[in-house]
């Protein structure tokens, strides 16, 4: 298990727009746009030098949650396969994957294989999912999702490092020493422990109840215990929606707004903590002000904070 991120940089991603569309983060140019966008968007991700961009997993939407949820989720694998081929050197993340629905084998097949047609970019984000429909729907047990989780994670580790399981081969094998990164999501105690023992890296979903920096300082002593102090560990956080520059329309609360200093000395705080990777995403009107966004943002905002954090 290894961390991805070099030891002391900062990196950023972001989960694109268009291929999720819950009502609780949908814009509205995005409900008539489509591959066009979703292409140019990750583009220009990919030339301001994310680190990754990411695609979310759900199969189908009860129609009771349809209306919270909304009904639009793009298949995660074919989608980022897809995005393998609009893009040069960002990875390609799950965020995340619901692992209990599948085998693990179909898992790390689909995983590896995206790994190797990427040239390694692939990053394997899971999770244990919430919507009990959905469970029911894919014929998969709702109540014992986190144990399902537990015990398949050995399991994607070992097919996806060796290309093997048990007297099976499972290949293509990742091109990665260790085979594809996994980074394990979700904000409960539970998700904590299995994070720090079984993953590469953590994924936060909402904050931790006992608070970020807390929950950073328990990933990193369990990961100490186990597998000794400098044993490397990615570990995410999650910013507010960001507008690089003054808003003059109404894009919401708890936008992040303003100068490029300004934004950057938010973000930071956010490293401070002790993560080492910022998902964020972009308040925008359109897909081109999304573009326009990115872009500011790679070469007027991240600047500053890679400068800070580099700093002594």
């Amino acid at each position: 298990m290894a961390a991805i991120i070099p030891n002391g940089d900062v990196a950023w991603g972001m989960q694109l727009p268009v291929q999720s569309q819950s009502t609780a983060f949908v814009q509205p140019w995005e409900k008539d746009a489509g591959s066009d966008e979703l292409a140019t968007i990750a583009g220009a991700a990919d030339r301001a030098g994310a680190f990754y961009v990411a695609v979310c997993d759900h199969v189908a939407i009860p129609r009771p949650m349809a209306e919270t949820m909304g009904s639009v989720w793009y298949d995660t694998v074919a989608t980022l396969g897809w995005l393998a081929a609009q893009t040069e050197s960002v990875n390609l993340l799950s965020h995340v994957f619901v692992v209990p629905y599948r085998s693990p084998l179909v898992t790390a097949k689909a995983f590896a294989t995206l790994d190797v047609l990427s040239g390694g970019r692939a990053i394997l984000g899971v999770g244990i999912g919430h919507v009990e429909g959905e469970f029911e729907l894919v014929g998969a047990q709702f109540r014992s999702r986190g144990k399902a989780l537990d015990d398949a994670l050995p399991v994607l580790r070992e097919a996806l490092a060796a290309g093997e399981h048990r007297d099976a081969l499972v290949h293509p094998r990742s091109p990665r020493p260790g085979g594809t990164p996994i980074w394990v999501g979700g904000s409960s105690d539970a998700a904590l422990r299995r994070a720090a023992r079984l993953g590469d890296g953590w994924l936060p979903q909402g904050p931790p109840k006992v608070g970020m920096r807390a929950a950073v300082e328990y990933l990193r002593a369990e990961r100490a215990e186990r597998f000794g102090d400098d044993a490397p560990f990615d570990l995410g956080i999650q910013a507010e929606p960001i507008h690089v520059g003054e808003l003059d329309w109404d894009a919401g609360p708890f936008v992040l707004a303003g100068d490029p200093e300004v934004i950057a000395a938010r973000l930071v705080k956010y490293a401070g903590v002790g993560a080492n990777h910022i998902q964020v995403r972009f308040a925008a009107r359109s897909a081109d002000e999304t573009v326009e966004q990115i872009t500011r943002f790679g070469a007027e905002v991240w600047p500053l904070v890679r400068a800070a954090v580099a700093s002594p």
